[in-house]
């Protein structure tokens, strides 16, 4: 317990001073994100895998528990794929072959057999992208990493999984450390190798810790456990698909762009969606750990409902006007 609470505090307190050493390297290889006529450096991925990786095979336990070794390649695989998103733009294809590939590597085929195994390595590869999506406002991509590591720890300690709940705890600690830096106005940010690396392995450490429970009731446990991204992923596709936008076009139609039309600053934003994640993963933990009934699970599932409906309604797109070319000027958004 003491050395679990060392290491965590080892790895936020690197990941603060390693994120804050790299943004004047990162500045100087335009390795940076622009938005608001300001460029934040995407040094705060780096060190969240760079931290989190040292720290876990350092306390040994990359080779203890379930693939939790195998868990860190596949992880530090779909890191390199994502600094090479932040650096040459790859296609949304080429990445999502990519975390596929490394997730069907470490899926745990023997405990949740071969179906299931293919169903659980399109969903991890859907939560990737669901957290790259949210990493679109200050300290939103952060926070729901923190609470959904907490949660998958949290559950791998119920099954006393240490090497997975090892790993997690790990890691949320060093989105901790992220987070200090990238609360608003953001310093640096975490850039597609930070959170497509927090999402993969989240949705994969969830994955070896349900393997050989009921798939039904395990569907619900992982929806919980990332409903923040899951809700934001189901409100960005259906709203542009009903409108007739192009699906894989970037624009201001996440959560956090809806709700702050509605007034809310920046960081009450992302505390707000901060508390719904909580919820929803406080939920999934005691399902997982048969203290509340699987009944409660469609709570998480109605409530994310109800707030994809309610802010599918608020309009987030202005009203294009007829522009000469020779005055049209190109239009920056971030990544979504």
């Amino acid at each position: 317990m003491l050395y679990g609470i060392a290491a965590a505090a080892t790895a936020l307190l690197l990941t603060a001073l390693l994120a804050a050493a790299l943004r004047t390297p990162a500045l100087r290889l335009r390795l940076v994100e622009r938005r608001r006529q300001r460029e934040v450096p995407l040094s705060g991925g780096v060190a969240v895998v760079v931290v989190t990786g040292a720290v876990v095979v350092v306390k040994d336990w990359g080779t203890a528990g379930s693939g939790t070794g195998g868990l860190l390649v596949a992880g530090g695989v779909v890191a390199l794929l994502g600094l090479a998103d932040d650096v040459w733009r790859l296609r949304r294809r080429v990445l999502a072959a990519g975390t596929a590939v490394a997730a069907a590597c470490v899926v745990p085929y023997g405990e949740t057999g071969v179906v299931p195994g293919l169903l659980a390595v399109a969903w991890a590869v859907g939560v990737t992208f669901a957290f790259r999506g949210l990493d679109h406002a200050d300290g939103l991509a952060g926070t729901a990493g923190v609470v959904g590591a907490f949660g998958v720890a949290a559950c791998a300690a119920v099954d006393v999984l240490d090497g997975v709940a090892g790993l997690m705890s790990v890691l949320a600690a060093a989105l901790t450390g992220f987070l200090l830096h990238n609360w608003h106005p953001a310093r640096v940010g975490l850039g597609s190798c930070g959170s497509m690396t927090a999402g993969f392995v989240i949705a994969l450490g969830l994955v070896h810790v349900r393997a050989g429970f009921g798939l039904a009731e395990s569907a619900g446990v992982l929806f919980a456990l990332t409903a923040l991204a899951g809700a934001d992923a189901v409100l960005v596709l259906l709203t542009r698909r009903l409108g007739g936008r192009p699906v894989l076009r970037s624009g201001p139609d996440h959560l956090a762009h809806r709700l702050r039309r509605l007034g809310p600053t920046v960081p009450g934003v992302t505390l707000l969606l901060g508390l719904a994640a909580l919820s929803g993963a406080v939920v999934g933990v005691l399902a997982h750990a048969e203290r509340v009934g699987s009944d409660a699970l469609w709570w998480v599932a109605g409530g994310a409902v109800v707030v994809v409906l309610s802010l599918s309604r608020v309009p987030v797109y202005t009203a294009r006007r007829s522009v000469s070319p020779q005055v049209r000027a190109p239009l920056r958004v971030r990544n979504g």
